[in-house]
């Protein structure tokens, strides 16, 4: 017994435990004083029957010990473990026999381990049931009687006597003829199947035969019924009714049946069917179909063709006696004709195919008679022998009856159903012929089931686990036993045995059919813990078989009490600079269940940075932090403390702690991106705001107070200001893009905390160009200034003849610096084309007579901005005789050399700073991708079909010294709505829709 004394101040719990010893003050007692069994005497040695068990109420060493049986020769005892009980078997070391006893009476006593020991006696009475194992016999083998022939239907010829030493049905007999009799046996005496009396049924004729011999069983009506056999050989004697006949009987030489018509014979005799004194003949001279007499010599002959099957139908000689009455003098003379057999007939049985249905308890050396074949042909050619097709269970066996050779189908192994239900044989029978002729018998064997198989468990002991209280009808088990025999023999009902205690049979109840172990009544942990249920699994059999297996069932205790937790301190205010391990609150947990409903295991049931670190007594827990804390992620948290006991289904308990985090000044103004990339389109408006910056400060109240400004040492203070308060950055001036494409700044964010802390964040400020600049003229230019030229080249030149190349630049970039060149006014279309990429005029055609010696040209510049700026440039193309043209040549190419120098200079120098600019934007770029964490253009460029080229490229055509700076596949519109964060960055796109770049 565990005692709890509580001790205040300081709050402590003690356990004290008593232990109680056992005195041995109780014997062991059944719970009944006799128990009784009816056992088979075919049960087989091993078999096992459980006896009560005795109770002690005594525990440890006091408890029970063993168990002893009186001696005796048929049981023994056996006494099995089952958790802390000793349960003791009967079982069954020799066979019992009912015929020598029929009753058995055993002591058992169940003994303590008490010193003294204590004991207690069960009385056990052991009633024999009686078995079917004697089969009926008669007083004698064979019965020899005799009746005379032509006695009335209906004449007591015997009584059989057969005696059982069995009791009760497996001693009553009847009495039958063997099926295997010849039907005429039937048909002339019937067995009276209760008196064993036989009878004359039919007429009785000596001439057709002599004696009977009658195969009689008596079969006892037990399970499976025992037969016994005997013979009895009927003898019939002769009385006159059949007047003389003349035939032939005998003859000194044999004649074959296949002798010609004219063979000789020379004896003729006279016979009477009667026997004695009925026989003695006194007759006249008679013609015979067969034969005939010569009348000059009385020689006899073969009249014609002889059949001797037709004439003799048995198997012996076959003699045919003639009668001659033969005169001067009056003499009858006596001719005897054998006539000898010829082997031309196959043994041939009455029926194709024998059936016998066989039951597989059948003993070895059981026969059974088969059909016996029948041959026309005599001595020698008759049948010799009968064969059998190799089995392993079937031999044949033949007699000699006085037919002939009568086959037997001897059983020499025993049969098994479950193993083979048909068995298939085939009876050849020989004759004696050279060549030896035979005929065929089908056998078919049905096996016929036997009770040969008891009902087997999957297990011989279940344990299965139910909780208390479960409902009436709940379904515990389902027992399944399995029986290989078939029909009744494997049809299984299932019981409870006899020997359980009666609350077992108000609890619990077995479906005999289905073998569902059900609840019957309320089942109660607290009453019983456990159920020992026997279970015996019946065949239909005659006798029924039995299988046995143990159903142990325990209950399960209902957990109903949850725990109960009791706080006994709390602190409900947590600074978030605490350290891991601070203790919070003080609590206990107790449960009113007992065992594994009793243990408990508690625990914070939410996520939160506390935990429950056990004290030196159980259930008693401290919740103490167990990670630094952080007011700005969680500023207060709701601590669940679940108690939750082992019992099933477990039963939980809730208590919430309300905890309030208070705030220190840990966290510094933090930008939501570093570096900010802004873009801005040049030409702005001075004062305006074009962009913020923003931070967030995680604390509170003044620790979250932030203030903006320009870190020192940054020159953009000229150009830029930015508000404390809002961070609000406006711009002091308008920017140039010619002037300057990007520069870089920090903004700094401090709290008012104490101490304050602060962060900055790195700007990056990209101007975006605008198309503010028209294209310009690099050539033609006139002396004055002028975009105008004159170009001279011969009449006689051929088409695609080179005239001039317009050269012209634009200070913007991408599509705004990108020019074409198109005809804007020509005097003959048909003379001149200009390439809109290159600028170059080159002939359609050649010249003729009739085309005007000048023509002039407007050429017209323009770049690819949204509002396209241009500029024109007009060449006049005089056509001069090819003397004339090679003279000025020279004079203009000398001239073309120094401006194509003066070009190809401004060209170089245009080239290299655009490349110097190309190059720092490429590498601020760069700096700008490594150093966050998306992606601008997929931020402030909006356009869906961007194929992820750089911000700028440059294209050069070699050949014809053109250079061109050109965007990612865009026109640079730009729109920057001031003030925003977003500072999104309008491209429209100028592709088509195929994609390529429109021209």
């Amino acid at each position: 017994m565990e005692l709890k004394v509580i001790v205040e101040n300081p709050l402590e719990i003690h356990y004290v435990v008593v232990e109680i010893t056992d005195v041995n003050d109780h014997s062991p007692t059944f719970p009944e004083k006799e128990q009784i069994f009816d056992i088979a005497e075919h049960t087989l040695p091993g078999r096992r029957f459980q006896l009560h068990a005795a109770r002690d109420p005594d525990a440890g060493i006091n408890s029970i010990r063993t168990y002893t049986l009186t001696p005796n020769e048929h049981f023994e005892l056996d006494i099995r473990q089952s958790d802390e009980d000793k349960i003791p078997f009967l079982v069954l070391k020799k066979s019992l026999d009912r015929e020598q006893k029929d009753r058995h009476t055993l002591l058992v006593t169940a003994v303590d381990g008490g010193k003294p020991p204590r004991s207690g006696t069960l009385n056990v009475s052991i009633i024999v049931l009686d078995s079917n194992d004697n089969r009926p016999m008669f007083t004698q083998e064979i019965y020899q009687i005799e009746i005379k022939e032509n006695v009335p239907v209906g004449t007591s010829v015997f009584k059989m006597n057969a005696t059982d030493p069995d009791e009760g049905t497996n001693s009553e007999i009847e009495y039958n003829l063997v099926k295997t009799l010849k039907k005429k046996v039937y048909d002339i005496f019937e067995l009276d199947k209760l008196t064993g009396e036989i009878s004359v049924k039919g007429p009785v004729d000596y001439e057709e035969n002599d004696v009977y011999k009658l195969d009689v069983e008596a079969s006892d009506k037990g399970q499976p019924p025992l037969t016994g056999e005997c013979r009895v050989i009927i003898k019939i004697k002769d009385v006159n009714d059949n007047p003389p006949e003349i035939e032939v009987t005998s003859l000194s030489n044999t004649v074959s049946e296949d002798s010609k018509p004219g063979t000789m014979i020379s004896l003729i005799s006279m016979k009477d069917k009667d026997s004695g004194v009925n026989g003695k003949i006194i007759s006249s001279i008679t013609k015979d179909a067969i034969f005939e007499v010569n009348q000059n010599n009385g020689a006899l002959y073969v009249y014609k063709h002889i059949d001797r099957e037709e004439l003799c139908q048995g198997s012996g000689a076959c003699l045919m006696e003639l009668k001659i009455l033969v005169e001067n003098p009056l003499e009858i003379h006596y001719v005897i004709v054998e006539i000898t057999d010829v082997n031309d007939h196959s043994p041939s049985f009455p029926e194709r195919e024998q059936i016998f249905e066989i039951a597989e308890h059948t003993l070895p050396g059981r026969r059974f008679q088969l059909h016996t074949a029948r041959d026309p042909d005599a001595g020698i050619n008759s049948i010799r022998t009968y064969t059998l097709t190799p089995n392993e269970h079937f031999e044949v066996n033949i007699r000699q009856g006085d037919a002939g050779k009568i086959p037997f189908l001897v059983l020499k192994k025993s049969l098994d159903r479950e193993q083979n239900e048909k068995h298939t044989l085939l009876i050849t029978a020989v004759d004696g012929g050279k060549p030896p002729r035979s005929g065929t018998l089908n056998v078919s064997i049905i096996v016929l089931d036997s009770n040969d198989n008891r009902p087997m468990f999957s297990q011989e002991i279940y344990q299965i686990s139910i909780q208390e209280n479960v409902p009436v009808g709940t379904s515990v088990f389902k027992m399944n036993a399995t029986d290989l025999d078939e029909d009744t023999n494997g049809e299984i009902e299932y019981s409870l045995g006899k020997t359980l205690r009666r609350k077992v049979y108000d609890i619990f109840e077995l479906d005999k059919l289905t073998g569902e172990i059900r609840v019957k009544g309320p089942v109660d942990y607290e009453e019983n813990d456990v159920y020992e249920l026997d279970v015996e699994a019946s065949d239909k059999g005659t006798p029924p078989l039995a299988g046995e297996c143990r159903v142990i069932i325990k209950i399960i205790d209902v957990n109903d009490n949850p725990p109960e937790i009791e706080v006994t301190s709390l602190s409900n205010t947590v600074s978030e600079d605490s350290k891991p391990g601070t203790v919070i609150s003080l609590l206990s947990v107790t449960d009113k269940d007992s065992g594994v409903n009793g243990k408990i295991i508690s625990h914070i049931s939410n996520a939160v940075p506390f935990e429950l670190k056990p004290s030196y007594k159980e259930n008693t827990y401290t919740v103490v932090t167990k990670a630094f804390l952080d007011r700005e992620e969680v500023s207060n948290y709701e601590i669940t403390i679940k108690a939750t006991d082992c019992g099933e289904p477990p039963l939980s308990t809730f208590q919430t702690l309300s905890i309030q985090i208070s705030d220190v000044n840990d966290n510094s103004p933090h930008f939501e991106q570093n570096p900010l990339q802004f873009y801005l389109v040049e030409n702005n408006v001075p004062g305006t705001s074009i962009f913020s910056v923003s931070a967030k400060d995680n604390d509170v109240n003044d620790n979250a107070a932030i203030s903006y400004h320009i870190a020192r040492g940054n020159d953009v203070t000229t150009f830029l200001n930015v508000n404390s308060d809002n961070g609000q950055i406006s711009a002091l001036k308008s920017f140039d893009f010619e002037t300057l494409k990007t520069f870089q700044f920090q903004v700094v964010a401090t709290d008012s905390g104490t101490p304050s802390l602060s962060s900055n964040v790195t700007v990056n400020v990209f101007i975006l160009d605008q198309n503010d600049n028209a294209p310009v003229i690099l050539y033609p230019v006139s002396s004055n200034g002028s975009a105008e030229g004159v170009e001279e080249i011969p009449r006689n030149v051929n088409a695609g003849h080179l005239v001039t190349k317009v050269r012209a630049y634009d200070a913007d970039i991408g599509y705004n610096g990108w020019l074409l060149f198109s005809l804007q006014e020509v005097t003959d279309h048909s003379l001149f084309a200009l390439d809109r990429y290159t600028g170059q005029i080159r002939t359609l055609r050649s010249f003729t007579e009739t085309d005007e010696a000048e023509h002039k040209l407007v050429i017209l510049v323009k770049d690819n901005g949204n509002v396209s700026l241009s500029a024109t440039a007009t060449v006049i193309v005089k056509l001069v005789e090819p003397k004339e043209a090679f003279a000025a040549s020279d004079v203009k190419s000398a001239t073309k050399d120094e401006e194509g120098n003066d070009v190809t200079f401004y060209l170089m120098i245009t080239l290299g700073s655009v490349s110097v600019l190309f190059l720092v934007s490429i590498m601020v770029l760069i700096a700008m991708q490594c150093s966050k964490s998306t992606d601008y253009t997929s931020k402030y460029l909006q356009e869906p079909n961007y194929d992820g080229t750089l911000c700028h490229s440059i294209q050069y055509r070699s050949g014809d010294k053109r250079y061109m700076l050109v965007g990612p596949r865009m026109s640079i519109g730009s729109t920057i709505v001031p003030g925003s964060h977003a500072n999104t960055l309008v491209l429209p796109d100028r592709r088509r829709a195929s994609g390529e770049v429109r021209h």
